[in-house]
């Protein structure tokens, strides 16, 4: 057989066609591997996160035991004792991975589901103004100007109870269906405190003041603060009790005149000179508490390269305690 040969002035043409045809397989192999490089690493850290979630549980089972240890050695009264209150703890994992948990009062806050509640159990939510009250106070307090602060805390009952009748100073869907993204209102409790960013008069710099001081309690009863383990940062919160409010300094100054075994009755605490005038009303009299009945507990999970933040509301109400939420990531 005869061997083709080509024509001299096409001997460049075929190297280059086959140049190409390697340049190009050469392409396609180092897209397919890379591919799969990102296809293993995302199915490797997605194994690690869920494992370090399930970490994040076991954890929180044993945080839990500490809680409901706490409670049992001090039924009465909650305090400070043993500076349980925000430590570290620090739970070594299999692998070389640690786990660090912080347990706080996760009743020491504004419950914003108290703004509304039902006058008989499974009835409609109805605004309740002495909770709407305390908002207000408690955004005077931080400086908020009254007229935005009467604004954001009217907005924010109507958010949450079920008619569609807008508070004096309130708004309802109508009010919120005019802006350049339209949305309704909830009319339902809200399921974490960052849901407030979404009522009329809400802004970034007023949430950033107030967000220390809020919640979403499972429950529309008003704050249970526990005046045993109120810190003096968290002044505001006994600043907004009565509806007039008292300084910041007065409140501190009662937090800072705490027994050092703490309060054994709430009654003991409404004696103080700081508090006397200052027009409590009846509903609120029962509102300081001197036993936590929630607890926050924030987790922070590193296994390998996965990182995992969870933070679980635990309810203390009865024993045992038990996580009624969580919030997997960070706060926002």
């Amino acid at each position: 057989m005869r061997r083709f040969i080509p024509p001299p002035g096409e001997r460049g043409a075929a190297l280059l066609t086959v140049l190409l045809l390697v340049a190009v397989m050469g392409a396609l192999a180092a897209v397919a591997l890379e591919r799969m490089r990102l296809a293993t690493a995302l199915a490797l850290n997605t194994v690690a996160v869920d494992q370090a979630r399930h970490y994040a549980i076991g954890v929180e089972g044993l945080m839990l035991l500490t809680m409901n240890d706490l409670l049992a050695a001090s039924p009465n009264a909650t305090t400070l004792a043993g500076g349980w209150q925000d430590q570290a703890r620090q739970v070594p994992l299999p692998g070389g991975g640690l786990a660090t948990a912080r347990v706080k009062d996760g009743g020491n806050c504004f419950n914003l589901n108290s703004l509304a509640s039902a006058p008989a159990e499974g009835g409609e939510l109805q605004s309740n103004r002495t909770a709407i009250t305390q908002f207000t106070t408690l955004l005077l307090v931080l400086d908020v100007p009254q007229g935005n602060a009467v604004r954001i805390a009217e907005a924010a009952a109507d958010w949450i109870d079920s008619d569609n009748a807008a508070n004096p100073q309130g708004g309802e869907d109508g009010l919120y269906q005019q802006g350049a993204q339209p949305y309704r209102a909830a009319n339902a409790p809200m399921a974490d405190a960052s849901e407030v960013r979404a009522v009329a008069g809400m802004t970034p710099e007023v949430y950033a003041r107030l967000r220390p001081f809020l919640c979403a309690l499972a429950t529309h009863d008003l704050s249970p603060i526990n005046v045993n383990t109120l810190t003096p940062e968290q002044a505001p919160l006994l600043a907004m009790l009565p509806p007039a409010g008292i300084p910041v300094d007065r409140a501190r100054r009662i937090i800072a005149e705490r027994p050092p075994a703490g309060w054994s009755n709430s009654g003991d605490f409404w004696t103080l000179s700081g508090l006397q005038g200052a027009g409590i009303p009846n509903d609120v009299l029962g509102q300081p508490q001197v036993k936590t009945q929630w607890f926050t507990l924030d987790l922070d999970v590193r296994l390998g390269e996965a990182e995992l933040r969870e933070t679980a509301l635990v309810d203390a109400r009865k024993q045992p305690a038990r996580v009624t939420s969580r919030r997997w990531g960070d706060d926002e």
